[in-house]
């Protein structure tokens, strides 16, 4: 498929796919890129080589992956594309897709080619020391393609996420971040909200519930707060509909409507049974 795939930012994901890489394809040369020295990456296995010039790295490769913080993504595609060849492919892990995919499809022209992407993995601690080779392993992997992609890119970007465990869907780039918005940057702030409401007294007594529904909320306040500035239309319509049924049930609860109580939590518990 690829024998030679360029990381940009090795950290959690970009550690994680070249975890995933050496594991599941083996024959691919990874080279790590960024602005540390490279050792931790070296060490953890994650890439084979480590440069710290940008050019050196980029220039070769078959498939470029940048996992940089989301709002370094745009930057990196127009200082990347002078060094970008005939064929090579160039993707992404950023969580708002429509700003990155227009950027991408601005800077990297035919004959090479670039398709956004945005694997639904992750986890509350940051870094490669993070890094798992299954981080990948059945999470939705999503390929944002457009009208103006390459089929033959698009295939090598779907090809890329399958091989490492991935289950690939294909979304178009503006209604990926409305969607992701409810599945996922809504729950990020609902989860910091949950925390934000608790007392000393309450913290002292919480159990696994608590634990389930507020993990996320340790994630990098630095990358939470770019996304959301990236996505913010579409988290703010998120989070008025979770307003709405809020809304409804303390309405039914101050009613002291029990029956509607129960008739709402029975829906929603049967929805999230129904997904396994």
């Amino acid at each position: 498929m690829i024998e030679r795939l360029t990381i940009l930012g090795v950290g959690l994901l970009g550690g994680s796919a070249g975890l995933a890489v050496k594991s599941k394809i083996k024959h691919v040369q990874v080279t790590g890129c960024g602005h540390s020295d490279g050792a931790a990456a070296l060490a953890a296995g994650a890439v084979d080589r480590w440069e710290t010039d940008l050019q050196a790295a980029v220039e070769g490769a078959d498939l470029v992956l940048i996992a940089t913080p989301v709002q370094v993504i745009g930057p990196s595609l127009t200082r990347i594309a002078d060094w970008v060849q005939p064929g090579m492919v160039v993707t992404d892990v950023g969580s708002a897709k429509a700003a990155i995919v227009a950027a991408g499809e601005a800077a990297i022209r035919s004959p090479a080619a670039f398709v956004g992407s945005h694997p639904m993995a992750g986890g509350s601690k940051a870094g490669v020391a993070a890094a798992r080779a299954d981080l990948f392993e059945g999470a939705a992997c999503v390929v944002t393609p457009t009208a103006a992609s390459d089929p033959a890119a698009v295939g090598r970007v779907r090809e890329f996420w399958a091989a490492l465990g991935g289950r690939v869907i294909e979304q178009d780039p503006v209604e990926h971040d409305r969607l992701v918005a409810l599945a996922s940057h809504l729950p990020h702030a609902l989860a910091a909200a949950l925390v934000a409401v608790q007392e000393p007294g309450s913290i002292d007594i919480r159990g696994k519930g608590f634990a389930d529904t507020s993990r996320v909320a340790g994630g990098d306040p630095n990358l939470w707060r770019e996304i959301f500035a990236m996505n913010r239309a579409n988290v703010l319509a998120a989070v008025e509909r979770l307003e709405g049924e809020l809304a409804t049930f303390k309405q039914h609860l101050a009613a002291g409507d029990d029956a509607a109580v129960f008739a709402w939590l029975d829906e929603q518990a049967k929805r999230r049974n129904a997904l396994g």
